[in-house]
Order: structure tokens, then C-alpha cells, then sequence
């Protein structure tokens, strides 16, 4: 049976494509879907039995290799991986980067030149994981 992954699925109209690995793309309807499965989600591992249909290649049946990822299991990890730090800490962080580039980049600026990149990329790792606490 050829190998392939879903390139698009729209459970509400019942039809999408599957691209495979060596070959042109693969029509597939939700009959060829296993039973209990609803949907494909796009880059899902397939594996599937081929017929020549009126319009191209058409997949009869369907077995998952890979299972769609777990929404709930993804929510919790997005939820976990949101705030890594307490605002206290995140407070510290602020504070220390704040230091940083009073100390280390704005008399350099004021010099008019860069700091230099071994200052430059610790700076830039500072300011993207401060960034990246207050974005989540």
C-alpha cells in the first residue's frame, strides 16, 4: 500500500487530497476514512489502497500511521509553556535587562558605533526571552 500525507481535508464537504510520496495527489473521500475517524488533519502519515478514478487517483481505503496530535493535550502544553516565570521573576528579568543595556549598549551608541557581537548576541538573549515571557 502507498505511503503519503494528507495535503488538505474539509470534513464538512467530506472529500480532500493526500499528496504521496512518489506520485501525483491523491483524492479521498470520507468513505475511505477508518471507522470512528471524522477528519484528516494536514500533514497526517497515511497509508492507503489506490484506484484510477474518472478524474485521477482515488483512494479506497484509509489507515492512519500517524494519529492526529490531542487538542486537550496540546492546550495543556501551550498553558504550561506560556508563562515559565512568576511576574516577580519576570520582574528581576526586566530589571536586569534594563541594566544590561544601560551598561553595555547605550554607551556604545552614544560613541556612535555598535557594541560588539559577542556583547550584541548576549544583549539580543536577554531582550528575546523577556520578549517571549510577556508574549505568551
Amino acid at each position: 500500500m502507498p505511503t503519503g500525507r494528507v495535503k488538505w481535508y474539509d470534513a464538512e464537504k467530506g472529500f480532500g487530497f493526500l499528496s504521496q510520496e512518489d506520485g501525483e495527489d491523491v483524492y479521498v473521500r470520507s468513505s475511505a476514512l477508518p471507522a470512528g475517524v471524522e477528519g484528516l488533519k494536514a500533514g497526517q502519515r497515511v497509508e492507503f489502497g489506490v484506484a484510477a478514478g474518472r478524474r485521477g487517483p482515488q483512494a479506497l481505503s484509509l489507515k492512519l500511521i500517524d494519529p492526529p496530535p490531542s487538542l486537550t493535550r496540546t492546550r495543556r502544553e501551550a498553558a504550561a509553556a506560556e508563562h515559565k516565570h512568576t511576574p516577580d521573576e519576570l520582574h528581576g528579568m526586566v530589571e536586569d535587562m534594563i541594566t544590561l543595556l544601560e551598561g553595555a549598549v547605550q554607551p556604545e551608541l552614544r560613541k556612535g558605533r555598535y557594541p560588539d557581537r559577542k556583547v550584541a548576541r548576549r544583549v539580543s538573549e536577554v531582550v528575546r526571552a523577556v520578549a517571549r515571557e510577556l508574549d505568551a
